[in-house]
Order: structure tokens, then sequence, then C-alpha cells
């Protein structure tokens, strides 16, 4: 991890020339000079606080909420109070472009993987209790799901990695750390396809063609939901206060679906009769996919209405996630990647072999690829940490006027 300087704050020392006009008091002052980053507990006074960063740009979450500080820049966050988490990261950089091997633990249908807590964790519709996990994208680590399924889609949030089965049962799972999990209990036996989290909601959608759904506050117990209509529900997300559901039909679908809270489910209309496959959210942007072979993709800026897109090749676009500017999209065996900074325009991108590639994901500067064709193949793309950084958290005012 290298080594990182932290300079003990005193008399109003700083990582700034001068200190941010109404700064009262210096809460965290440091130099962050090969270490990928620095976890602490500050003590707020109730206000906001100024972010500051030099040398280069930073990410500094507080509270949960993540600023990018640009180098010489003052950025002020939320307000908050004692006993409050602070995490200082240099800048990721690098365009997806051309992915890295992995090895997974065992040949399986790796279908789908998230980051969480500083795991990616990869889930398996082989109808084994295969898992995996790992701390860095490329090297993994063998887990036990709770009982032998297709585990398809697995999600991560509020502390819990939360798995979704496709056998058309009632099985469930979590984890604390996504590497034990435990079994739980799906409101019906559907052929659950895909699970997301966001807003204090996990969110479930089936590929049954009914308009059975569920939802669940802590991603272990669970209540049916009603979806707009019978249809194969393959992927949702989650993303600027709404919950969006695509369908790939059976042989294309303008169905999709939109929610503010994971329970009550609104109707919307795709662009194109295609296999709807994939969808994310990202800078502002909901972004889906195809399996049908063609160039169509879409994009939404609110979830209820889109607009058609052009993917760089006829490829079938199966998954796609946002990470730190780019939307990345993968397809099914071929090498063709994609890579996008706004949803709309695409550039294309190399994948490391032909394979199926089937889910994506990106956490801590690493896109990281799952493949469902049976095999130990993975793919990964490690962005580059910005540094040194110095850094600066200062204390504002209990009330801004």
């Amino acid at each position: 991890m290298g080594t990182t300087t932290y300079p003990v704050p005193s008399s109003g020392s700083s990582t700034s020339t001068v200190l941010p006009v109404n700064a009262s008091s210096v809460l965290l002052d440091g130099a962050l000079t090969s270490a990928t980053s620095y976890t602490t507990t500050i003590n707020g006074n109730g206000g906001i606080a100024y972010l500051v960063a030099g040398d280069n740009s930073a990410t500094i979450t507080v509270s949960g909420t993540a600023y990018t500080v640009p180098a010489g820049s003052v950025v002020p966050s939320k307000a908050f109070g004692s006993s409050t988490s602070v995490t200082v990261a240099g800048i990721y950089v690098g365009v997806p472009s051309t992915f890295s091997s992995s090895t997974m633990p065992s040949s399986s249908d790796w279908v789908s993987v998230t980051y969480g807590n500083g795991y990616f964790v990869a889930v398996q519709a082989s109808g084994t209790t295969a898992g995996a996990y790992s701390t860095n994208g490329s090297t993994w680590t063998a887990s036990t799901m709770p009982s032998s399924s297709a585990w398809i889609s697995v999600a991560y949030g509020n502390g819990y990695f939360v798995a979704v089965q496709v056998s058309s049962t009632t099985a469930g799972a979590y984890s604390t750390n996504g590497t034990t999990w435990t079994a739980s209990t799906m409101p019906s036996s559907s052929a659950w396809a895909s699970v997301a989290y966001g807003n204090g909601y996990f969110v479930a959608v089936q590929a049954s063609g009914t308009t059975a759904g569920a939802y669940s506050t802590n991603g272990t117990s669970w209540t049916a939901s009603t979806m707009p209509s019978s249809a194969i529900w393959e992927s949702v997300t989650y993303g600027n206060g709404y919950f969006v559901a695509v369908s790939p039909g059976l042989y294309g679908s303008t169905a999709g679906a939109y929610s503010t809270n994971g329970s009550t489910w609104t109707a919307s209309t795709m662009p194109s009769s295609s296999q709807w496959y994939g969808v994310t959210y990202g800078n502002g942007y909901f972004v889906a996919v195809q399996l049908s072979g063609t160039t169509a993709g879409a994009y939404s800026t609110n979830g209820t209405s889109w607009t058609a897109s052009t993917m760089p090749s006829s490829s079938a676009w199966v998954s796609v996630a946002y990470g730190n500017g780019y939307f990345v999209a993968v397809a099914q065996g071929t090498t063709a990647g994609a890579y996008s900074t706004n949803g709309s325009t695409w550039t294309a991108g190399t994948m490391p072999s032909s394979t199926g590639w089937r889910g994506i994901t990106y956490g801590a500067g690493t896109f990281v690829v799952v493949q469902s064709s049976g095999t130990t193949a993975g793919a990964y793309f490690q962005q580059t940490q910005t540094l040194p950084v110095s850094f600066g958290v200062y204390a504002g005012p209990t009330t801004i006027h």
C-alpha cells in the first residue's frame, strides 16, 4: 500500500496557503502519497465543511457522500456532526477501451457481479452453490451460496449483498460481507432475473412473463409488488429517484417500466422493438442495451421517456455499467466492447477474448466483467490513481446565510 503522510493539524496548518473563507478550524489535514485511500473519523460542528485538494484532484467522501475536489479548489460539504467518517482518495483516470484477462475460481456461468464495501462479488447461473469474491477484480476467491440455484443477479446496498435466482423458486440470499451467505425467501416462485438497490430499497424483477415484482427494505425479507404488464422483466437499476426496468420480450419488446418506490410501477416505452437486456444509471442518464445483435441502444434523462442511440457494432449487447465518467457495455460471443461518456455516443472497445461476456460493474477504479460460457474467464480494466494529493477538511459555519 506504500506510505501515507498525515501531518498533525496544529496552529491552523493547512494544505492550502490560505484557509477557506469562514473556516473556523482544521478537522483533517494531510497528504496522500502512495496509499490508495485514507479513512478516519472527524468531529464536525453541525454545519458544512470546506474540502480542499492540492497537487492533484481528490475524491473526499463525507458520511457516505462523495465529493470530487479539483486540485487547488474548495468544495463545500453537507452539514455533519461528531463521529463522521471521511475517506480521501486520489482521482482515478483512464479510458476503459482495452480489458485484461482474469481467472474466476471455477468453471461456471458467471452472470452477475457487483461492488460494495471493498469487495467485488460474483454469482453464477450454473445451478450450483458456487460464488466468488475479490478485493481487486483480478484475483478471485471461491465462496458458497446457501443453496444450489441459478443465481443470476447480485446487488449491494445498505451493508448487504443480495442475490436472486432464475430457477423459478422462492430462494434468495444475502450477505453482510460478500463471502458468507444466508438464505432468504422471495414472495413468490418466479424466475427472479435482476435485483438493484436505491433509496433504502432492494427491488427485484422476474423473467417469468408475469406481473410479479418484489421489494425489500433490508434484503432479507421481501414484499410482493406488481409490474405494469406481464413481461419478461430482465434488468432493473436505480438512479435519480427512479427504479427503471427493461424487457427483452421473446423476439423484441418496447416494454419499459419505472417506479419511485419499487412497489408501484408505471409503464414506459422503449424507442424500438429490441431485446432490451441491460440497464444502468450514471451522470444524469439511464442507459439501456439490447441482445438482438443490432446497433440499437437507448438513453433517458428521466427513466420515463427514451431516445434511441447507436452502438459501435451489431453485437449481442447484454450488460452495461457506469463508473467514473464512463458507461461501458459488453456483448456475448465477441471481443467487442463499447464505452461512452454520455450514453448516447459510443466508441468501440476490446475484450480479451471471444466469450459469453454477461455481467459488468465498477468499483474502486476498476471495471470488472464476468461471463456465462461455463469457463473461468473474467476481465477487468484498472484505471490509474493520480497521486500525490494534499488535502484538508475545515470546519465551516454552523448556519449558511
